[in-house]
């Protein structure tokens, strides 16, 4: 009996010496703080997802793109599934993104927006928000598992066929995650997170994945009556608050990319009239906080037991980096003793629960803002011929027993 033959494969195995791809063009979007989050701008094709609470600024900012976008010459095809055409109407006249290029298309069938953009393809499809669309080929509300992967699916095989740049909105859920299934995240070429307090004026846009650039890179912005502001310059903004010293405050010099940023680290400790006291964090991991107190009731001698401890980043911007730990030590320490910490102080470093402070990396770059922001003693642990800049005085900190030393 002869054997069945197998079907051969139209596969064909590609040596990876001889796999050479191209750079892809990028075409700015006209936002500069965007762009540097991007990599550089938008590439051709390429699928976006961009997820935030309800309410942050996703359609704001996303209308403001379309809108320079159409400036520069670009077609823009703005989906609006969750608001009517005057409504989104009203929000671009109020930030003076009324740019001539930009359509609206009311629609929540993606089978009718993809015969749209076979017809017409744009230079920019803005899908907002993706838990409204449905595939009239599938059963299930909008908004479930199935609707939203087949939705996103298909968006997938337009921006690949036709070349079109690509940006669906979603919502973000209670636990931070992005509505629907984590599949979509998967499927799209970049996923960035818009972050921040709708009580405070700061917003930070947050790459988590990039096929054409870095991650973790972020863009900085400001909400004010004309839509949300770029800053390019987010330290002084973020420190322009400090105006004198007091208990519990300390500066540091975060790396968000490969972006030096200076924030404000603050801590409250307070006597607590409950049974298990409170231990609360904004900005910064709970674990993290827990860790670094238990570090220094251990290494440093320091008792938290029966006050009620409170951390915060100044401005709703979040640092979830290790070289958050001297500096929340610092400020615990500070706040506990109620003595103050000098103003030209800025810190960063990770502590390790043997109480070691290990050097963070990007020092030289951490320094270099500090002192460009004025700020002219380091507290750190700096890598071996680390030199620093006339006027900068360094504080070599080995452990967390030598903070004592910074209070005054």
């Amino acid at each position: 009996m002869a054997e069945a033959s197998c079907p051969a494969s139209a596969a064909q195995r590609i040596p990876l010496t001889e796999a050479h791809g191209r750079e892809d063009p990028r075409e700015s979007c006209g936002v500069l703080e965007l762009d540097r989050v991007l990599g550089g701008g938008l590439v051709a094709g390429s699928l976006i997802l961009l997820g935030g609470e309800p309410g942050i600024g996703k359609s704001t900012l996303l209308l403001q793109v379309a809108s320079l976008v159409a400036t520069g010459g670009g077609s823009v095809l703005y989906v609006c599934g969750e608001e009517s055409p005057a409504q989104v109407g009203l929000r671009a006249r109020r930030i003076g993104a009324t740019s001539e290029g930009v359509d609206l298309m009311p629609e929540t069938d993606i089978a009718a927006v993809e015969s749209a953009v076979r017809a017409d393809p744009p230079a920019l499809l803005v899908v907002d928000s993706v838990q409204t669309a449905f595939d009239p080929e599938l059963s299930g509300a909008p908004g479930s598992v199935g609707q939203v992967r087949a939705a996103a699916a298909r968006l997938m095989r337009i921006a690949k066929d036709l070349g079109v740049t690509t940006v669906l909105v979603g919502h973000v859920t209670k636990e931070g995650s992005i509505a629907g299934p984590r599949v979509l995240e998967h499927m799209v070429d970049t996923v960035l997170y818009f972050e921040g307090d709708r009580d405070q004026a700061f917003r930070v846009v947050r790459a988590v994945k990039n096929r054409f650039g870095p991650v973790s890179e972020i863009g900085m912005f400001e909400m004010a009556e004309e839509g949300l502001v770029p800053v390019g310059d987010p330290s002084s903004l973020l420190l322009g608050t400090r105006a004198s010293a007091v208990p519990g405050s300390v500066a540091m010099a975060a790396m968000e990319g490969s972006r030096p940023l200076l924030v404000e680290v603050q801590a409250l400790v307070t006597p607590s009239y409950l049974q298990v006291p409170r231990r609360l964090s904004t900005g910064i991991e709970s674990a993290r906080l827990l860790q670094v107190i238990a570090v220094l009731e251990r290494r440093a001698g320091l008792s938290f037991a029966g006050h009620d401890v409170h951390v915060s980043i100044a401005g709703g911007v979040k640092v979830l980096e290790p070289a958050v730990d001297l500096p929340l030590a610092v400020a615990l320490a500070s706040a506990l003793a109620d003595r103050v910490v000098p103003l030209d102080v800025v810190a960063f470093g990770e502590v390790a629960l043997t109480g070691v402070v290990r050097p963070a990396p990007h020092a030289s770059l951490r320094v270099r803002e500090a002192t460009r922001q004025g700020l002219g003693r380091i507290v750190a642990t700096l890598p071996d011929g680390f030199v620093t800049a006339d006027g900068v005085r360094r504080s070599e900190v080995s452990s967390v027993a030598d903070l004592a030393a910074l209070l005054r």
